[in-house]
């Protein structure tokens, strides 16, 4: 997203927090806001419209407020009217926008039921566990699956087994993927969840299991480095031979054996 899409994000970010944010209302807000994004996706006329710059900011949120009034909550009726009179770098970006404020809303409703934590970790290993059964990542990922049948199968997979926020976050990203893969849907949907506490997430590759007092001291000794929290998802990969391998967004931190070896075995051939 750039420049003047940036700003507007911030903006209504701040007014989804005030909105949300101890209220109750989090978790409406959220699902409202994933049913707009599909709104702003199949219709795109009316995105093209809301984003004109040449149209006034005023009659842009007083035409969503027609169009939606009575069908969504007050909340959402405001943060999406405010959005209608904001500046966009391009059409797209009001529904990506809608859609990156119902993940905040929903992190914000795990947070306050204080399943935060388990939200993170519920989206990552289940991740995981499709990237490890292709036939399951086919069926999620088949366009040409209907969507009743995607939810039947979640809900055999995912019921009474994850946070419900989990649940909610998972069904969107397999049913509205809106042009990107599952992982890359899942992944966003992470670390938006960890950006509620400013954390980032690590991905720790190890070959055993790290003991509780071992990934606190690694998460301390990470948050010291890079400044903020650190939340770790722990990967057991039995091709980590020796210490661990971290990955930090596009920053990867190697200390196995195998990758100094590796590493070894170029400077010899060179």
């Amino acid at each position: 997203m750039r420049g003047v899409s940036r700003t507007s994000l911030a903006e209504v970010s701040e007014q989804l927090d005030a909105a949300a944010a101890g209220t109750g209302a989090a978790a409406t807000i959220g699902d409202e806001l994933f049913a707009i994004a599909g709104l702003l996706d199949a219709e795109h006329p009316l995105r093209r419209t809301l984003t004109d710059p040449a149209r006034d900011p005023g009659s842009k949120a007083g035409l969503i407020r027609s169009l939606l009034t009575g069908k969504v909550s007050e909340p959402t009726l405001d943060l999406i009217a405010s959005m209608a009179a904001a500046r966009w770098s391009a059409p797209r970006d009001l529904g990506d926008v809608a859609e990156e404020l119902g993940v905040r809303a929903l992190a914000i409703a795990a947070e306050e039921a204080g399943q935060l934590d388990d939200l993170e970790d519920d989206l990552f290993r289940f991740g995981r566990v499709v990237e490890a059964q292709p036939e399951l990542y086919f069926a999620l990922s088949n366009p040409y699956l209907p969507a009743d049948r995607k939810r039947r199968l979640l809900d055999a997979l995912l019921g009474g087994k994850v946070a419900p926020v989990a649940e909610r976050l998972i069904t969107e990203a397999v049913i509205h993927p809106r042009g990107r893969s599952l992982e890359g849907s899942l992944d966003a949907f992470a670390k938006l969840a960890a950006e509620r506490r400013q954390r980032l997430v690590a991905e720790v590759r190890v070959a055993s299991a790290l003991s509780e007092r071992q990934q606190d001291r690694l998460a301390a000794a990470l948050a010291n480095l890079y400044g903020h929290q650190v939340h770790l998802n722990i990967v057991l990969d039995p091709q980590v031979t020796g210490g661990m391998s971290i990955q930090v967004g596009e920053e990867l931190i190697d200390a196995s054996v195998a990758s100094r070896l590796a590493d070894l075995r170029r400077r010899l051939a060179g």
